[in-house]
């Protein structure tokens, strides 16, 4: 059976869900259960698109430089 597959977007929406409901004193194992996917896709998700992110500001540094 094939899973459903969320778009980068959704990731990154629900990335930022954990983030809030641990503001509100939530374990991640509560947070990550309230969004409906395992720690090990959480981690995974949160390891993918914070490289992503900081590869992106170095970018944007690098055209800074350049102009």
């Amino acid at each position: 059976m094939v899973g459903k597959r969320d778009k980068p977007e959704e990731i990154v929406s629900k990335l930022r869900q954990v983030e809030v409901l641990q503001g509100q004193g939530a374990t991640i194992a509560e947070a990550v259960g309230q969004i409906g996917v395992t720690q090990q896709t959480f981690y995974r998700w949160r390891k993918f698109y914070v490289e992503m992110q900081r590869s992106q500001l170095a970018r944007l540094q690098e055209l800074e430089k350049e102009n």
